[in-house]
């Protein structure tokens, strides 16, 4: 049984490429569409040390394909949300997050699509 068709809303979920990871939100499991609607959280990128965390909680919600997700580890996120938690979402948009979270998704998006040719 595929794990990611058990998504919760509110549960926290993430997708990774290379040694950057994404933690988001589930909104909503689009069944029907295989579709997993998130609400990005926190990108961390683990290529620095220590690794650099960007608040991406003002963000675009995303309507991803749901089998990229994995269910988040309590042990992986607690110490990492508390700290972006911690701090007052930002008045105004963050541009340079918004454009992180932009190369990152075109990243992920071309490795599917590697992956999809692969495969035929």
């Amino acid at each position: 049984m595929d794990m990611s068709l058990d998504f919760q809303p509110g549960q926290i979920v993430s997708l990774k490429h290379r040694d950057i990871i994404l933690y988001a939100e589930v909104i909503q499991v689009v069944l029907s569409r295989q579709l997993c609607w998130v609400r990005p959280v926190v990108l961390v990128d683990y290529m620095l040390e220590p690794p650099h965390l960007t608040d991406l909680r003002d963000a675009s919600d995303l309507l991803w394909p749901v089998n990229l997700f994995q269910p988040a580890l309590d042990t992986e996120v607690i110490a990492i949300l508390s700290q972006v938690l911690a701090k007052e979402p930002k008045t105004e948009p963050d541009s340079g997050a918004k454009q992180k979270l932009h190369q990152f998704m075109h990243l992920v998006w071309q490795e599917y699509q590697q992956e999809l040719g692969a495969r035929d």
